[in-house]
């Protein structure tokens, strides 16, 4: 009925998940995490955090956070309403797509979520005025274990729909990534 069923996208252990909607005359239902379908994907354990996060006005953007071991962490995001342009950076120093970027627009519309591995960075922006997400985490936020990228990171030349808008004074003031970056340990 609501089935998960996992794809690769470019960028190396990053998963496009799509869900089966099931709709009726009352509304619609949809499953947004299931162990048994993500553990083929790489999702191992429980989920130790699920955020919501709400971005009022269309242009934000939020990230790019990871958190480094032995803190690193999976993430499973999913807009629940609105649109979102959300941004996978994968800083994995032995990946075959270090510091190659993967981009897909989520809306509860289109019934797809991204799954991150550890040592990927996450961020995205928001395409609509009241873009809601909700994030599964495989790890607790550890604050000394934070580490983030500006979203305007040279490097990176992530194409971002729209301009860049109401970032966070932390987000703002993430070093650029030197050319002496040589990755994280997921």
């Amino acid at each position: 009925m609501s089935e998960l069923q996992c794809w690769p996208t470019p960028l190396s252990g990053v998963m496009r998940v799509e869900r089966g909607t099931h709709v009726d005359a009352r509304g619609s239902f949809a499953r947004l995490f299931c162990a048994d379908a993500l553990r083929q994907a790489g999702w191992t354990g429980p989920v130790a955090q699920i955020n919501h996060s709400v971005s009022c006005a269309r242009g934000t953007v939020r990230g790019l956070h990871y958190q480094l071991a032995p803190s690193a962490e999976k993430k499973l995001v999913s807009c629940v309403r609105g649109r979102i342009w959300d941004v996978a950076v994968d800083l994995r120093r032995s990946s075959p797509t270090f510091l190659q970027w993967h981009a897909q627009e989520l809306s509860p519309h289109t019934g797809i979520a991204l799954l991150l591995p550890e040592g990927c960075a996450h961020g995205f922006q928001a395409l609509s005025d009241d873009a809601q997400i909700v994030y599964c985490h495989s790890a607790p936020y550890a604050p000394q274990a934070q580490g983030g990228v500006h979203p305007c990171e040279t490097r990176l030349a992530i194409d971002w729909p729209l301009p860049v808008q109401r970032l966070s004074d932390r987000d703002a003031s993430w070093p650029a990534l030197g050319t002496d970056f040589t990755g994280v340990e997921p």
